[in-house]
């Protein structure tokens, strides 16, 4: 009889879960004041669905998964279970958590599997196609986040399955997207995908998606093996070999989430809580608070000349660092003490002087003597858990492959190592062989989920994709909170800027500030305006003042929601 009582429950569950959701009729809710129970994401459909999970009594972490599986089917260019992703979270007993579920290369890759005979690298196969995926760890990744979760996986995963089923409609943004990616999807696919039909797409067509909806029933019914092992393994396995891949069963079977520990360290009263290697982005976040704290950032206006100048010039320190020392820390030692260390940084800084630009051709990584596609997630619930996740497939689409009988797109994350020494890679980001491909080495990253603490209380989360933009992108936004004083929506929304030490180029969205422009090229700087840098989802929570204000970025169908 318990049994038979168990299973009742699920059921009703699930159908609570998947009441609520309209998918042919919504909206993007860009702020949020006051709830205790949030959830920024990418999509409306998917922030709802996570926010359903709080209201069945799950806490921020079961809105995590849901919100997560949604995003695979509502926001295809990067929410996914065929790539990867990292998780940092803060829960309400005070524990930091990090889960690296990044995607591994292959038992079969090898460093020199993207170069031709005379030893060039062919750039293509490593972005399109079913040899440029590592093998995926997003499911793996949702299981592991489940401990940590209240309701069963059968309730958290069926509003993805319910949207994939019967289908909701797409965005303006989401139409364009499919139709300007039609041709390299008929490019890359034999069969017929979901994504591509002969008449141009339109905001409010629907987007029905069977066969991944077949692929999350499996998952909901087998768990894990739902997806490493059996029917859907099989499908990606069979996929591979047709197509020149190289992921096989055993690859499958044998992913397993890293558990890491935390990247902490103090910022003017504030506790910093942030992804560590595999990903760069927490140790690039370091160096850049640190760095600009010793210039005394605080006191040069926002987006002056002055206060652009020096976050350049910390910027091109620290991806010469990322070139040089950084990689898979269970492969390559990395030296990263010393690159967060005052006395390292005060060295690497020092050389900056205000008006004077710097040279990438002249700066190299510091001396040290010892051995863009992507979604952000962040979520708080009334009980104080804190949960960022940061997800990915690489690039828009990914590989712009689907498995064939299981609906999903593909990752292309292995352009995420260095096909060669100095090549760059699609985000223009160099590296040697600490970052080689290996088998079984999980790629650098440069995904920054945060959590800003205050008094061990949860203060910001924040993230955001765009490839080697997204720590500068979420430095901009903790020092707009903190040291500039503006509101939530101004640190999201006020125009941003990056470089990366190569190119020497600084980076502007074009809506930067003229005048700041003019100045920097006439001290010399190269300046490039560009479209929008990243999509930063952030929750500031002020909890002497009993307030909760969230942001979902102005540059897409982001979205907030709450209660």
């Amino acid at each position: 009889m318990r049994f038979f009582y168990t299973i009742i429950f699920v059921a009703i569950t699930v159908n609570q879960a998947t009441a609520q959701l309209n998918p042919y009729n919504y909206n993007n809710i860009k702020l949020s004041d006051d709830q205790k129970n949030i959830v920024v994401s990418a999509h409306a459909l998917a922030s709802d669905a996570g926010v359903q999970m709080l209201q069945l009594g799950g806490n921020a972490f079961d809105a995590a998964i849901a919100t997560q599986l949604a995003l695979a089917v509502v926001y295809p260019g990067a929410g996914n279970i065929g790539g990867g992703g990292f998780l940092v979270a803060h829960t309400a007993k005070g524990e930091n958590i990090a889960l690296d579920y990044r995607e591994v290369a292959p038992a079969s890759a090898n460093k020199d599997m993207y170069l031709d005979d005379k030893g060039n690298p062919i750039t293509l196969l490593s972005m399109q196609g079913h040899l440029a995926s590592g093998v995926p760890g997003t499911v793996a990744g949702l299981f592991a986040t489940l401990p940590y979760a209240k309701l069963p996986f059968t309730t958290l995963i069926a509003p993805a399955i319910k949207l994939a089923k019967e289908g909701f409609a797409v965005t303006a943004a989401q139409a364009a997207d499919f139709n300007n990616s039609k041709a390299v999807f008929e490019k890359n696919n034999k069969q017929p995908v979901a994504f591509v039909k002969a008449i141009a797409w339109k905001a409010g067509d629907t987007l029905i998606q069977p066969q991944l909806a077949a692929t999350l029933q499996r998952i909901s019914d087998f768990g894990l093996k739902g997806f490493y092992e059996g029917t859907t393994a099989t499908m990606i396995v069979n996929a591979m070999q047709k197509n020149n891949g190289i992921i096989s069963l055993s690859d499958l079977k044998n992913y397993t989430v890293k558990k890491r520990v935390v990247m902490k360290f103090g910022y003017k009263g504030y506790d910093i809580v942030t992804m560590p290697l595999p990903s760069s982005g927490g140790i690039i976040l370091q160096q850049l608070l640190k760095m600009t704290a010793l210039k005394n950032l605080a006191s040069k206006p926002f987006q002056s000349t002055a206060s652009v100048q020096l976050i350049t010039e910390a910027e091109r320190l620290a991806f010469a660092d990322r070139a040089e020392y950084l990689g898979d820390p269970d492969f390559v030692k990395v030296p990263v003490t010393t690159l967060v260390s005052d006395g390292y940084l005060k060295k690497r800084i020092a050389n900056y002087t205000e008006g004077k630009p710097g040279k990438s051709s002249n700066t190299t990584a510091g001396i040290i003597k010892e051995s863009e596609q992507t979604t952000h997630i962040s979520i708080i619930d009334a009980a104080g858990n804190a949960v960022a996740v940061t997800t990915t497939l690489n690039d828009h689409f990914g590989s712009k492959t689907i498995i064939d009988g299981a609906g999903f797109i593909m990752n292309n994350e292995m352009d995420d190592f260095s096909v060669k020494p100095g090549v760059p890679n699609m985000y223009g980001a160099i590296g040697n062989d600490k970052n080689a491909i290996a088998p079984g080495k999980r790629m650098l990253s440069s995904m920054t989920p945060t959590i800003v603490l205050k008094n061990n209380q949860p203060f910001m989360v924040v993230g955001t994709p765009g490839g080697t933009t997204i720590p500068t992108s979420v430095f901009q936004t903790i020092v707009n909170v903190i040291d500039y004083k503006l509101s939530p929506q101004n640190a999201v929304n006020q125009p941003k800027f990056h470089h990366q030490w190569l190119p020497d180029v600084v980076y502007v969205e074009n809506d930067y500030p003229q005048t700041t422009i003019n100045n920097l090229t006439k001290m010399g700087y190269t300046v490039t305006v560009r479209g929008n840098i990243g999509r930063t989802e952030l929750i500031v929570i002020d909890n002497k003042q009993k307030t909760v204000h969230a942001v979902a970025d102005k540059r897409g169908d982001d979205d907030v929601r709450g209660y």
